[in-house]
């Protein structure tokens, strides 16, 4: 069993800006914790500590009990047994691609490291490619290289950024199974830097939110999805609707009051024919449960998806599902 993988009141700022301040955060053994944050949150650079590329100003990183950084200390990268997998995927391209998986593996005898490679290869899909050189393997191909060539030397914790977004979604859904069925049956602590929150909820157990270098929330994915501590932690999963508290359509939500702000989730946003909130559709785009509808009413304007079969023009009767609406009291961002 790996241990947690562990930040501590983290604080890294940079001389230009940036950075993240005083961010806890567990990871679990066997568990993907996906970080979301918009640009300049701190994702990169909460990765880069738990990597030991750079150093950290307060609190300390931990591997179970073993310290890796503290103020004024730093356990080498090289030495901190994490994996790390890149969006460029970064494989050498004079070996072949069981060289590659290999090389991390120079501590074994040459025969025990091959077999070792091969047997993550296989494990991966790939044993019948052993033996091509990157130039001549797809890129998804490419990408279960660089995720066994990760994974072969057992690290203690597993560091994932962008790490799947250059494929193409058929590949990158098979790609992503592959490698967090691995990392599950190997029980590594997981960490994915990803922007796309379907990502986020199809694959992680848990979901750490950034926002200016700061923690806004972590939790199971349930949790940040259905139970967000703030606006800025609810739009991590997506944009979402801010009612206008003394609005037309805050008069669909009983509990809210006026010094609340509201925030609905357009998925939330329902066809009722019975209510009195009215609103008229301005505009439909794409298909099926993902169709983004534009409503207005008066000068106020909603976003709803996969709201069913309306037209341009058409005015229709509108509620919202509780368990996607959310009220925080006035000065939650």
């Amino acid at each position: 069993m790996n241990d947690a993988l562990i930040a501590e009141a983290v604080t890294r700022r940079h001389p230009g800006g940036g950075g993240i301040d005083a961010v806890s955060l567990t990871l679990e053994p066997g568990s993907v914790t996906a970080l979301l944050g918009p640009s300049g949150a701190g994702k990169s650079t909460l990765l880069r500590v738990f990597a030991g590329f750079e150093p950290i100003e307060t609190g300390r990183v931990r591997a179970g009990n073993t310290i890796l950084s503290e103020p004024g200390r730093l356990l080498p990268a090289e030495q901190r047994r994490i994996g790390l997998i890149f969006q460029d995927f970064a494989l050498f391209p004079h070996l072949t691609a069981l060289k590659n998986v290999a090389f991390g593996l120079a501590h074994l005898p040459r025969a025990h490291a091959e077999r070792e490679a091969l047997r993550w290869l296989e494990r991966l899909g790939l044993a019948s490619r052993a033996h091509a050189f990157p130039s001549e393997l797809s890129g998804g191909e490419q990408q279960r290289v660089a995720i066994a060539r990760a994974l072969a030397p057992v690290p203690r914790a597993m560091l994932m950024d962008e790490a799947f977004s250059g494929l193409d979604p058929a590949l990158s859904d098979a790609v992503r199974e592959a490698a967090f069925a691995a990392l599950g049956e190997a029980q590594i602590p997981a960490l994915l830097v990803t922007h796309d929150p379907a990502e986020a909820l199809a694959y992680a157990s848990r979901i750490a939110v950034l926002g200016e270098g700061r923690l806004l929330q972590a939790g199971s994915a349930d949790d940040v999805y259905f139970r967000p501590v703030s606006p800025k932690a609810a739009e991590a999963l997506g944009a979402v609707n801010r009612l206008a508290p003394d609005g037309v359509f805050a008069q669909a939500v009983p509990a809210a009051r006026t010094h609340h702000r509201i925030c609905v989730r357009p998925e939330g946003v329902r066809l009722d024919p019975g209510s009195a909130i009215k609103a008229t559709v301005t505009a439909l785009r794409g298909g099926g449960p993902l169709a983004r509808c534009d409503l207005q009413s008066g000068a106020e304007t909603l976003i709803a998806r996969g709201l069913g079969a309306v037209r341009p023009g058409e005015t229709v009767g509108i509620s919202f599902d509780p368990k996607l609406t959310f009220i925080f009291p006035t000065g939650e961002t």
